[in-house]
């Protein structure tokens, strides 16, 4: 085997195992979370991970071309990565943190919700 295919071989299996791990991570704390932003990282980093996977797999075992093979292997990354920007989205949305309405019209004294309805 030549030199940089054992270097390709070996980095697509270190980002294979971690990006698997780090998957299984995430769904281990959407189980123990139930909260939805913890089930798109788990998704999106699971289409990453497949993404780097899928295209030498479909170059070498499907015979696709490099090309194809390649774009598959972008198209699914880039879904990955919209899915692992929706979780952040999701994650502040349920914080409460962009809800500039229930913001601007409480004040700090209230202890239950962050402050006390002003109207």
């Amino acid at each position: 085997m030549h030199e940089t295919t054992i270097l390709f071989v070996a980095s697509k299996t270190v980002t294979l195992v971690l990006g698997a791990l780090i998957t299984f991570l995430a769904y281990r704390a959407f189980r123990r979370q139930g909260e939805r932003a913890l089930r798109a990282l788990m998704v999106g980093f699971g289409l990453v991970t497949l993404g780097s996977a899928a295209g030498g797999a479909l170059y070498h075992v499907a015979d696709v071309g490099f090309a194809l093979g390649a774009s598959i292997e972008s198209l699914v990354t880039a879904v990955g990565f919209a899915v692992l920007l929706y979780s952040l989205v999701v994650s502040v949305d349920d914080t409460g943190i962009r809800d500039s309405q229930s913001r601007s019209r409480t004040t700090p004294s209230n202890p239950d919700r962050g402050g006390r309805d002003v109207g």
